[in-house]
């Protein structure tokens, strides 16, 4: 017990630097995916035949997949088979290159989240909004947008926090996210070696963040029941 009191500052700080980096990852690939999704989706509902399948099979290919394959050959390919290592080297190119992968990835699951909002939407209020002399746009932004928010939040507020836990898989190609700094006590690091502790208190930081995104996104539900 003397011992893991004596390890605790180095071992918090050294999390701490490590759940950074999964914020910073899990808040970029938010900004990223949530308007891409938006633009997938569009796509994948477009008149335009070609393009509509072309969405549709970069969704199938993309949530057919695993997630851990997707970053191995977004990070490895460009420099082993193009000879192009367009992410740069060190932990940078490692954070760019997991943050398109998380982009692309959570981009096709949530556009297939709008596409179900956006679908669940009675046509007869579109209907209704063109006799009232309403624009397409007018009618989408102010009939249908309001709505599709209403209905996704649930399922949107389920992938956003499976993100917070998939940011673990960067660790596949050596992002030092936090489980890579909790896990790097078991191998050896800053003198301390064979150490699992760390990888509890690794849970803890998932658990608390989980629980702030829970009860935030419970409360943004609650906002939109004006729509029941």
């Amino acid at each position: 017990m003397e011992l893991i009191l004596e390890q605790m500052p180095i071992v918090i700080h050294s999390l701490n630097i490590g759940f950074l980096q999964t914020l910073k990852l899990f808040f970029v690939t938010l900004i990223g995916a949530i308007p891409l999704g938006l633009v997938i989706a569009f796509g994948s509902m477009s008149r335009f035949t070609p393009l509509r399948w072309l969405s549709r099979l970069i969704v199938w290919v993309i949530r057919g997949t695993p997630l851990m394959i997707q970053l191995l050959i977004i990070y490895y390919f460009p420099g082993l088979v193009l000879k192009n290592n367009v992410w740069g080297s060190g932990e940078t190119g490692r954070f760019i290159a997991s943050a398109v992968s998380f982009i692309i990835n959570y981009a096709c699951y949530f556009s297939e989240i709008y596409r179900g909002g956006i679908q669940g939407v009675p046509k007869g209020q579109q209907e209704a909004g063109m006799v009232l002399g309403m624009t397409k746009s007018q009618i989408f932004f102010k009939v249908t947008l309001l709505q599709m928010i209403k209905r996704i939040v649930p399922p949107m507020s389920n992938e956003i926090i499976t993100l917070v836990k998939d940011t673990s898989l960067a660790r596949i190609i050596a992002l030092q996210e936090i489980i890579w700094a909790g896990q790097a006590f078991l191998k050896g690091s800053q003198g301390i070696s064979g150490a699992i502790w760390p990888l509890f208190f690794t849970a803890v930081y998932y658990l608390v963040f989980n629980g702030i995104l829970t009860v935030l996104l419970g409360k943004l539900e609650q906002k939109l029941d004006y729509f029941r």
